[in-house]
């Protein structure tokens, strides 16, 4: 009996010393362990917490700014009147540069050269969206075409209850844009040039200045969206990118169609001079061609990788 006790006593003297060797008493190490074990797991709780928190705020940020905007533009609520101004803006400018040089054109005046003679009109409107872009890019995303902002918004890139707001400021600086012209030719732009409003061209049916509508407009949706919404592509090229495909789009359909793209921009110097002719074509057509345009990109070509 007296041989099992000191034989428990001693087992339990060399544990102490191993314990005091090791710098903790016995039966201490245990429950060290135990409760860094507990604060390791509150903090990995806390942390899990926190990230959760952040990952909602970030969630719900991207789904009130639809993702940000073109050319680094935040688009929220905090942000939307200016970027409804800097829209109506630059519409105006787009408008007004390319349909004062088309007014131009069609009444003979010398810098501007015969309707569809001269490189004016196209590098017209080209240079005025690039200057656009340039300009107010980094507001609005500077849509400045109905088009553009459907197209975003139908490719999720842009907030749906946003688009109302866009397009009528893009409306209002077309209309502007068309008074502007108006004035700066006087009564001959709106009688004789009617603005530079956009027609069907002579031997021209709708339906085929419809499919035109959409194609270039297609041309200049998948380009906004290519340099505008990829982060691989360059940012200093955008402007340019921009208004050279504009530009092609009114080459190619200047003798066609007068070269719309645009929705606003045929329809604010219609409304001014007072002839909606063919107006539908004006307005489904681009809108098409650009949810086209920027479809295709963002499904099949946002996220691709060049070839190794």
């Amino acid at each position: 009996m007296d041989s099992d006790r000191e034989r428990i006593e001693a087992e339990h003297s060399r544990e102490a010393e191993r314990g005091r060797v090791a710098g903790f008493p016995s039966g201490a190490r245990d429950a060290g362990e135990l409760r860094t074990e507990g604060r390791a797991s509150q903090d990995a709780t806390r942390q899990a917490a926190r990230l959760g928190t952040r990952e909602a705020v970030e969630e719900k940020e991207q789904q009130e700014s639809g993702g940000g905007g073109l050319y680094g533009s935040q688009i929220d609520a905090s942000h939307l009147v200016g970027a409804a101004i800097a829209e109506l803006v630059g519409t105006f400018i787009l408008v007004f540069g390319g349909t004062a040089v088309a007014v131009g054109a069609i009444l003979a005046r010398p810098t501007a050269g015969p309707a569809y003679d001269s490189l004016a009109v196209a590098l017209a409107f080209g240079l005025a969206l690039a200057a656009v872009v340039a300009a107010v890019g980094h507001v609005s995303g500077a849509h400045v075409n109905p088009a553009v902002t459907l197209g975003m918004a139908v490719a999720k890139k842009f907030p749906w209850n946003y688009a109302p707001i866009y397009i009528g400021a893009q409306l209002v600086g077309a209309v502007l844009a068309a008074l502007a012209t108006w004035l700066t030719f006087g009564g001959p732009a709106r009688s004789e040039a009617k603005l530079a409003a956009t027609y069907p061209g002579q031997g021209v049916g709708d339906l085929q200045a419809f499919l035109v509508e959409v194609l270039i407009t297609f041309i200049l949706v998948f380009v906004v969206m290519a340099v505008a919404t990829d982060e691989r592509a360059p940012a200093a090229i955008a402007p340019i990118a921009v208004g050279f495909a504009l530009a092609v789009g009114v080459f190619i359909a200047g003798p066609v169609t007068g070269g719309s793209v645009n929705p606003a921009r045929s329809l604010g110097p219609m409304l001014v001079a007072g002839d909606l002719t063919s107006v539908w074509l004006y307005i489904l057509g681009p809108i098409i061609g650009g949810a086209l345009g920027a479809l295709l990109y963002d499904r099949f070509m946002a996220k691709t990788e060049a070839p190794a």
